[in-house]
């Protein structure tokens, strides 16, 4: 439909323009215009042992980080950042680190808050904040450095 209201002349009404970046040489299309797929049910494994992998070192980050305080801290931030990276690198996309961090994340969040009885895992200390804190800025810098795919061939160059 047109603005005014009218369906185009020509039936060309549900059809893509051919034209510069229509695919029409290739007669495949855009990458935009592909349907969405799913991952594969062996890259689905690996993103949630990932996250299992993600809430574990969470924990035991947690209670690194309390007992010896500033080895235990860069003991724990570094024991993630390893993951983060390593996940990422092993799915060759920055959701293999996000999926680490999202159970870390959890796990951390279900650590900080306090039972009916009062008790907590977390004191409110400068040790804390910096493990809660420090965590989320590993895991954003970890998914921003993960290496993506990137296209083969010649045809990906410009100017060729």
């Amino acid at each position: 439909m047109s603005a005014k209201g009218k369906a185009p002349a020509g039936g060309a009404r549900g059809k893509a323009a051919t034209g510069v970046g229509a695919g029409a040489a290739g007669g495949g299309g855009s990458l935009l215009a592909q349907p969405l797929v799913g991952p594969s049910l062996g890259r689905s494994a690996a993103f949630l042992g990932l996250f299992v992998l993600g809430a574990v070192v969470g924990v035991a980050g947690g209670l690194v980080q309390a007992a010896w305080f500033p080895g235990g801290l860069l003991l724990a931030l570094g024991g993630a950042a390893g993951l983060f990276l390593g996940g990422a690198r092993a799915v060759r996309s920055r959701a293999g680190a996000v999926a680490p961090a999202a159970g870390w994340m959890v796990s951390v969040i279900l650590l900080t808050a306090s039972r009916p009885e009062g008790d907590f895992l977390f004191a409110a200390g400068v040790g804390s904040y910096l493990f809660l804190l420090g965590g989320m800025a590993v895991a954003v810098m970890c998914a921003t450095l993960a290496q993506t795919r990137q296209p083969d061939g010649s045809a990906v160059r410009l100017g060729k």
